[in-house]
């Protein structure tokens, strides 16, 4: 079966991290093929448009993706709007993968094995703010029951995928009963349905922070909203070896787009010395979860593995981008 792959390398370090997966890529799966699009700060700055609609239609025709990573302003620019967060909005891409696990070499301990399952399209990413009054500035926070149903349905087939041993609803009913109420309600009852009410419990997410830093090889699969989501995976992600090893997969209705948590990076951008370990393993996530070639995944993570176990305390100086993909490459 022949496939395609959209690559979209945004800004900063993406530009170098995602040329490299790609090596990895086609190392792997000789006949994918491979077509380049534009999005990001520097894309709305040549065109005025952060995501052209001819990127949202190849994105759309080749039904997978690779983002390298974006820049954006911290402040209002009229017009713009975060690259990944129109991708993810426009092309219904409203869940999202983050796994954490310990690798050799790189990570503070040997036990860690968790995925984070986010809600990636609504809460307070949903875009939605305005000014109130002079001085009050107003961001809604979007919790649809139609998209916790979804969001539950993908953590039942992921927790039969991973024989999970728990499944942990994380929200903060307690202050916003309403938004999180919806959400824990929905996603309990679903998960319930579906035969895993004995593995399920829940956090408030202040507490769930404490417990990843002090036990997380007690977590299996975490189930979360958009912005606990994000703030908790990247917590998480320090047990994995830091943002260089942290892969994501944003999944649609048969599209998907794999993407790198990390940022653009510009303080390294140019200098060769951007980690690709990130890219290449969403490029992983995407061969396991949305084109299903398992074995082709488990391949790619047995490099990765072999790689930090015998090279990662080197110390590769200017040459990390080059050396770590030449790595990857002699051992798959």
């Amino acid at each position: 079966m022949s496939r395609r792959l959209c690559l979209i390398p945004g800004d900063g370090i993406g530009l170098e991290v995602v040329p490299a997966a790609v090596e990895v890529l086609e190392k792997l799966l000789p006949a994918v093929q491979v077509l380049e699009a534009d999005a990001g700060w520097e894309c709305f700055r040549r065109q005025g448009s952060a995501v052209p609609e001819a990127t949202l239609e190849l994105l759309t025709e080749c039904g997978a993706g690779l983002f390298g990573a974006v820049s954006s302003p911290s402040g209002v620019v009229p017009g713009y709007r975060s690259a990944i967060l129109t991708l993810r909005q426009r092309l219904g891409l409203s869940l999202n993968l983050r796994p954490v696990r310990s690798w050799p070499q790189v990570s503070p301990r040997a036990d860690v094995d968790l995925l984070i399952l986010r809600e990636n399209s609504e809460g307070l990413y949903s875009g939605r703010e305005h000014w109130e009054a002079e001085g009050v500035a107003i961001a809604e926070r979007v919790i649809s029951r139609a998209a916790c149903q979804r969001l539950a349905e993908q953590a039942a087939q992921l927790a039969g995928e991973r024989s999970a041993r728990r499944i942990t609803l994380v929200h903060k009913a307690n202050v916003l009963p309403l938004t999180c109420g919806l959400f824990r309600d929905t996603c309990s009852q679903v998960l319930t349905a579906a035969g895993w009410g004995e593995q399920l419990d829940e956090r408030l997410v202040d507490i769930a922070a404490l417990q990843l830093v002090q036990q997380p090889e007690a977590f299996d699969l975490i189930v979360t909203t958009n912005l606990f989501g994000d703030i908790l995976s990247d917590l998480a992600c320090h047990w994995g070896g830091g943002m260089g090893l942290a892969p994501s997969l944003n999944l649609g209705a048969g599209i998907a787009l794999a993407e790198p948590v990390h940022g653009s990076a510009p303080d390294i951008a140019g200098s060769g010395r951007a980690n690709p370990l990130a890219a290449i393993l969403s490029l992983g996530l995407l061969l396991r979860y949305h084109w299903q070639l398992p074995e082709l995944a488990a391949r790619l993570e047995a490099a990765v593995y072999s790689f930090l176990a015998e090279e990662g305390q080197v110390d590769f100086a200017t040459q990390t981008t080059r050396r770590v993909t030449q790595g990857i490459l002699q051992r798959l």
